[in-house]
């Protein structure tokens, strides 16, 4: 099965819009871990469907900074309970809605950061009754200035699936055990391990590189069919190990 990267449509000067927004809550980076030494976090992965209202410590989530790991250990555990099945933290985890602005046209499919895909309600209807499968519309905080604004829904991802070893530099070193930093960069010829692809979703996130959104075939012959615009998608090759 054919695979592809999404990322948003720069070649279409239709679509003006623009949002200037964050997640409601957040993970604290973690501050000199004490099994790598890094200073680190990342806000790729995000949970928009999460509700940490009943945490009476919820402030400990609204500002963006690094702690030490024990304390960004503690708060995994607050907000454990809360989690979608399988939801995989790190470092920087991004919780709860998009609250901020937005202004200008948007299309359809939306995606202003790389690890960012949005969809208008309309858009993800059709594509549900298309058969689509992973498709989790969480509703977001955003104010328009225009009148009659569009009903953007940012899509929960699955993080799943991983790139293959062939891609990445030879005998590369563990996550860290504590912190479970990898410290990859994104190889410019991507290549994914079709092994631990998912076969039930046909839109995802990538485990090891979580800035990358991945979609099957039939998510883009669907969006195609139904002339969905607002992002584009970028083929990728994929194959086993062994």
């Amino acid at each position: 099965m054919p695979y592809f990267r999404v990322k948003e449509d720069t070649s279409s000067p239709e679509y003006t819009g623009d949002i200037d927004a964050a997640h409601k809550w957040k993970l604290p980076g973690v501050f000199e871990c004490p099994g790598c030494g890094a200073t680190w976090g990342d806000n790729s992965i995000a949970y928009p469907s999460v509700d940490l209202t009943p945490i009476a410590t919820k402030a400990d989530f609204e500002e963006a900074r690094a702690e030490p790991i024990e304390e960004y250990e503690r708060l995994c555990g607050l907000v454990r309970p809360y989690l979608p099945p399988g939801a995989m933290l790190e470092p920087g985890t991004a919780l709860g809605p998009l609250v901020g602005k937005a202004q200008g046209r948007f299309g359809p499919l939306v995606s202003p950061y790389p690890w960012w895909l949005l969809v208008e309600r309309t858009a993800l209807e059709k594509l549900q009754a298309e058969g689509v499968r992973g498709l989790k519309g969480c509703r977001t905080q955003l104010r328009f200035r225009q009148r009659s604004p569009p009903e953007l829904l940012e899509l929960e991802l699955v993080v799943t699936g991983r790139a293959h070893p062939d891609c990445l530099p030879p005998n590369p070193k563990p996550p860290c055990p504590r912190c479970s930093r990898r410290g990859l960069r994104l190889p410019d010829n991507l290549l994914l391990d079709l092994s631990t692809l998912p076969k039930h979703l046909d839109v995802f996130r990538l485990e090891d590189f979580s800035t990358v959104i991945v979609c099957t075939e039939r998510f883009v012959e669907a969006c195609r069919s139904l002339g969905l615009k607002g992002v584009s998608f970028h083929p990728l090759r994929a194959k086993s190990q062994g």
